[in-house]
């Protein structure tokens, strides 16, 4: 049976897609197939949004933080079913929902998604670096040297939809001075900077 929904670190996460346009040099999925006992995150198929539903509802929502959608592919890949499950879970649950991604959604889709992402509470990007080009080698995206620009644009203009949106990099990867020009490009989109711990 596959692994659609886990618990992890006080939230629920949920497993939509193995899809992702980035083959990220430091990507977990690289080295390991589970998260802390979730079960191999590796889908035999995308589960729909009945599946999903389905799912939810042997969970009681109110015992977690947040639900997440974050799992061994970039979630966007699926923005209906983001869109269709998150109206679902609101109906149901005061539970906040977060969208962990690349930030890649309008290139993903071919259109801006900005809007689509109203009725989500939070929306959590990784930036990584402050260099465009630095960008394209450690995450390798499909869509070349446009990627880093369009995460940004992403980002400046989906905090006018969502209320909390974060920009975050990974502790020790980066120099100090580095993540100081992170934190000023996060001052001028206006979204919150957010230094993560290695997993």
């Amino acid at each position: 049976m596959q692994t659609v929904l886990y618990p992890y670190r006080g939230n629920l996460y949920v497993n939509l897609t193995n899809r992702c346009p980035c083959r990220c040099t430091f990507c977990l999925r690289q080295t390991k197939d589970e998260m802390d006992g979730s079960g191999s995150l590796w889908l035999e198929h995308e589960p729909t949004v009945d599946e999903v539903r389905a799912e939810l509802d042997k969970y009681d929502l109110s015992a977690y933080g947040e639900l997440v959608f974050c799992g061994f592919g970039e979630p966007t890949e699926r923005l209906d079913a983001i869109v269709e499950i998150t109206k679902y879970v609101k109906s149901v649950s005061d539970i906040p929902v977060r969208v962990n991604t690349n930030g890649l959604s309008d290139l993903i889709n071919g259109r801006d998604t900005a809007a689509d992402f109203a009725g989500v509470d939070a929306v959590s990007i990784s930036l990584n670096t402050p260099e465009p080009e630095e960008y394209l080698r450690l995450t390798r995206s499909r869509f070349g040297p446009g990627s880093f620009e369009a995460m940004l644009s992403f980002a400046g203009r989906v905090k006018d939809y969502v209320p909390r949106v974060t920009l975050s990099t990974v502790g020790t990867t980066i120099t100090s001075d580095e993540e100081g020009r992170c934190a000023e490009i996060c001052r001028k989109l206006g979204v919150t900077y957010r230094i993560r711990p290695f997993e």
